[in-house]
């Protein structure tokens, strides 16, 4: 009877021992290292928890398609009479307009935003039709020698930062070795800092990407205004067409020869303004807002094509005559605003 009323309590005792292993074996199961399972605080971030934030991958400039930091956009407007060639820091710019002006020549309005070199020039003054030109930039800097008494206001009141001379005074020298007045040059890094809010590029409706089918092989094509003369090469080697100016090879005094990795001949209205030189001639005025006819060379092709932008403040748009968007090689661009 004694040994019978021993094993009694120890038998309860090893069953609820037992019991507390399950339970807690249980807890366990529900739980993990740092806390219990669903429903209750836990110091560890769920499996849905998004991964943490990763490094950016290399961003692409909307103006030539290659790989760049958003960076503010100056305009610079540049000499191109035979006495201001060789140009310095024109290879660096991401695109380059070509407009007609007095006595049918012309200058360049060269966009820079990837690459800012130490020296761009000659500068020259700006124009009326230069404004709606840039409108598509958002609010770059424009650097420019002058204007006429007449557009000063015009300049200065319109959706960019101007920056002549007497604005920016630090950012111009006078190359001694130059005749007048092809011997003013720009500083773009101290441009930009006379005009620290300058907008960054943006999209102005440049496509880039594989060449599009068809396309006429071509090595060689020209743009003639009645004072000037454009040519462009196709350069298998360097992948890329090489610029001509009146017959002669396009270089710079600091990057050798100029070229593009796209040239679009946009076919536009140039009309007279209602301003004039100091010599009488009536002032071109460029219309880039609108539609027409294009040539785009890329891939030593020419592929037809349409332009069109509606308003001032929208980008220009190039599809095929199908109205397929038209994607260009990947490199500075250089718009021939041609007479149509």
């Amino acid at each position: 009877m004694a040994a019978s009323r021993v094993r009694g309590p120890v038998g309860i005792a090893i069953a609820v021992v037992a019991a507390v292993a399950v339970a807690l074996a249980l807890l366990l199961s529900r739980c993990g290292p740092t806390g219990p399972g669903p429903g209750g605080p836990t110091t560890s971030p769920p499996p849905s928890a998004s991964p943490p934030d990763r490094p950016a991958g290399p961003r692409t400039s909307p103006f030539t398609g290659l790989p760049a930091r958003p960076a503010p956009v100056l305009a610079v407007k540049i000499d191109n009479v035979r006495a201001a060639r060789p140009h310095t820091g024109l290879g660096a710019a991401d695109v380059v307009y070509v407009e007609q002006v007095e006595a049918g020549l012309t200058r360049f309005l060269a966009v820079y935003s990837s690459r800012q070199p130490p020296r761009v020039g000659p500068v020259r003054s700006a124009r009326e039709s230069d404004v709606e030109l840039l409108r598509q930039f958002g609010r770059p800097a424009l650097a420019y020698s002058g204007v006429r008494s007449a557009l000063k206001g015009f300049l200065q009141d319109a959706p960019l930062y101007a920056l002549p001379p007497e604005r920016a005074p630090a950012a111009y020298v006078r190359d001694p070795g130059r005749p007048a007045p092809h011997n003013l040059y720009l500083r773009p890094e101290r441009a930009l800092a006379a005009a620290p809010d300058a907008g960054r590029a943006g999209d102005i409706g440049f496509r880039f990407g594989p060449a599009p089918p068809g396309g006429r092989q071509v090595d060689e094509h020209t743009v003639r205004f009645p004072a000037a003369r454009h040519a462009f090469a196709w350069s298998a080697a360097e992948r890329r067409w090489l610029v001509s100016l009146d017959g002669t090879a396009a270089r710079t005094t600091d990057g050798g020869r100029v070229g593009a990795g796209t040239v679009v001949v946009q076919y536009v209205t140039v009309r007279p303004s209602a301003f004039a030189d100091r010599g009488g001639s009536v002032t071109p005025y460029t219309e880039t807002v609108g539609s027409g006819t294009a040539l785009v060379l890329r891939d030593g092709k020419a592929h037809d094509a349409r332009w069109s932008r509606p308003s001032a403040t929208g980008g220009t748009s190039f599809t095929t005559p199908s109205g397929t968007p038209l994607a260009f090689a990947p490199g500075p661009v250089w718009v021939v605003l041609a007479p149509r």
